[in-house]
């Protein structure tokens, strides 16, 4: 590295991760950016949209630009040697791949770097590819050089955070993660063909504490992504795919006995498709899903329905160092166009530590463990991006708020935090009650038994723990309505379920300043789920104001209106 700076030369710049990678750095004016792939064309586009300034994500870099950006040709199978040597970048980002498939010499781009004395990484996703570049280390170690492989979310980012829950445990025995991208992000062809390549294929994994396989695409697991305080991901199921975590994890946890990776894509029932193509693999009916990966690539986008948000998550079991059950879980959501910036982000972390001046040891090796997760929380601070850890563990139940909540929970003010402390208690103040004025709006009212409208009514609030869930009497003057709350199960589970009769409304706990919000994320009739469009809502929370608890309770839908608002204090008795 010059005095002047770093020169970087990302291979595969203007492709979907090489692009972000460019992006999230272009703010940086001690970099030179070399964006290099094999059109010098589509190189010199990519350089002038970067030059053009724009909103949102897609506007990183471009809003501020300090790079001094380059487009330049770079073949990976022609003379490495003389176009490195002509370009002397200090670091070479591999973003290119499917690295599943670079043929019979994988390691001869990280060769040629070694060779010239240049620091390499990369964004591999392959198994085999980041498992085995230690075999490179005496040579990298030689030249005083660092190479490493899996500069991603799997397998660099997964680490960081097992290595933060990791002290928790005595013993780990499971360990499974998996990524959750939004339905609106654009999966580029590499992703789409590696994945293909493996479906329906052996997978290595460890079962039962032994070298075993699944089946790419068929295997699964159903989680919910659910940071804590924030508003859940819906129910995924994750499809097995193939990431370097499956070989690197039994050599970093000994006596491990299950792991596990995964995918899961939306719509949901495209995903259900795609696993019955990889059993068709399975059965020898189809050689392999690889001539297909157009297909499925074109599919993923005309089908791009739901909330345009993804997430990812990390899962630890084992046993505590009392001796009992241990679960923790780290999970990450980010919004809209932000989550396509997570996989680039290890290898921004570790450019922005190289011109702070600190270099990993030399060496060639896989990246996992070689970022902390405090690097990845500051470089999230850019994004709307949320993460936290889940615990469970066998001792006693917490009251309900604190057990949906987690960690989240020392987020509630003072007066917030009181009314959810659990247990028997009561609390008193005063409301203010307005109703809606149309026919269903009113049989619906009667129905649940909302109170009438009216100024300064006294209310008394009445709760009552009985195992897993709390009875809220509500008595507004001489009415009194009740509702069952409990924490939702299954894939309701992290959500908060109010009963009012034969109505099931699940909400969301998301703590924001002093307040607390509560937002619906689903209902149900009878047990039978209705469509979120028509779900009871408005503008629910709760919030300490002067030291005192305030509530705002609005019920109302499209075909109701609005049902029922409620404002008004309590105070703890």
């Amino acid at each position: 590295m010059s005095g002047d700076g770093l020169s970087l030369l990302i291979i595969g710049g203007y492709g979907t991760f090489g692009g972000r990678l460019a992006r999230l750095l272009g703010d940086e004016p001690r970099l030179r950016l070399l964006i290099a792939g094999r059109s010098l064309a589509k190189a010199d586009d990519f350089v002038a949209d970067l030059r053009t300034p724009k909103d949102g994500a897609e506007g990183l870099g471009s809003s501020a630009l300090g790079a001094r950006l380059q487009a330049v040709a770079f073949d990976r199978d022609g003379d490495l040697t003389e176009q490195l040597t002509r370009l002397q970048p200090d670091l070479v980002v591999d973003a290119s791949g499917p690295f599943q498939s670079f043929g019979e010499d994988p390691y001869k781009v990280v060769r040629a770097c070694i060779g010239l004395s240049i620091d390499y990484a990369d964004l591999a996703d392959s198994t085999g590819f980041v498992a085995s570049i230690g075999g490179l280390d005496a040579e990298a170690k030689a030249e005083g050089i660092f190479a490493l492989s899996g500069l991603s979310s799997l397998p660099a980012l997964s680490f960081a955070a097992l290595d933060v829950m990791a002290p928790q445990f005595a013993r780990i025995d499971s360990v499974a993660a998996g990524i959750a991208p939004s339905s609106h992000v654009k999966i580029g062809r590499n992703v789409v063909g590696a994945i293909a390549s493996y479906a329906g294929k052996k997978v290595p994994r460890l079962r039962d504490g032994k070298p075993s396989s699944g089946r790419g695409l068929i295997e699964a697991m159903r989680v919910i992504v659910a940071p804590p305080g924030a508003v859940p991901l819906r129910s995924h199921t994750f499809l097995l795919v193939d990431a370097p975590d499956l070989a690197l994890l039994p050599v970093r946890f000994a006596g491990l006995q299950s792991t596990f990776t995964g995918v899961a894509t939306e719509p949901q029932p495209l995903q259900r498709l795609l696993s019955l193509a990889a059993r068709l693999v399975h059965l020898g009916l189809l050689p392999s899903l690889t001539p297909f990966a157009r297909l499925m690539q074109r599919a993923s986008h005309a089908f791009a329905t739901g909330e345009h948000r993804g997430g990812m998550f990390v899962y630890a079991s084992g046993i505590d160092g009392a001796g009992k059950r241990l679960t923790a879980g780290w999970h990450l959501i980010a919004e809209g166009d932000d989550g396509p910036f997570i996989p680039v982000i290890s290898v921004a972390v570790l450019v922005r530590r190289l011109l702070a001046g600190q270099r990993p040891a030399p060496g060639a090796r896989p990246a996992a463990g070689e970022l902390r997760l405090d690097d990845f929380e500051a470089a999230f601070r850019r994004f709307s991006i949320t993460t936290g850890i889940r615990t469970e563990c066998e001792a006693d139940r917490q009251p309900l708020y604190r057990e949906i909540l987690g960690s989240a929970f020392e987020r509630l003010p003072p007066a917030v935090a009181v009314i959810h402390a659990g247990g028997a208690r009561t609390a008193s103040g005063q409301a203010r009650i307005e109703r809606g004025g149309g026919w269903l709006a009113r049989l619906v009212a009667r129905l649940i038994g909302f109170p009438a409208a009216g100024e300064d009514v006294p209310v008394t609030v009445r709760f009552v723990a009985e195992g897993d869930r709390e009875i809220w009497t509500r008595t507004f003057g001489d009415n009194s309505f009740r509702s069952i709350q409990l924490e939702g199960k299954g894939r309701d589970r992290h959500l908060l379920a109010e009963v009012f009769g034969p109505f099931r409304v699940l909400v969301a706990l998301v703590p924001e300043g002093n307040k607390l919000r509560l937002v619906v994320r689903g209902w149900r009739f009878c047990g039978m789920p209705l469509p979120l469009f028509l779900a009871p809502g408005g503008e629910t929370y709760e919030e300490e104001r002067d030291g005192r608890f305030h509530f705002h309770v609005e019920i109302g839908g499209p075909l109701t209106g609005l049902v029922v608002r409620y404002t008004g204090w309590l105070v703890v008795e």
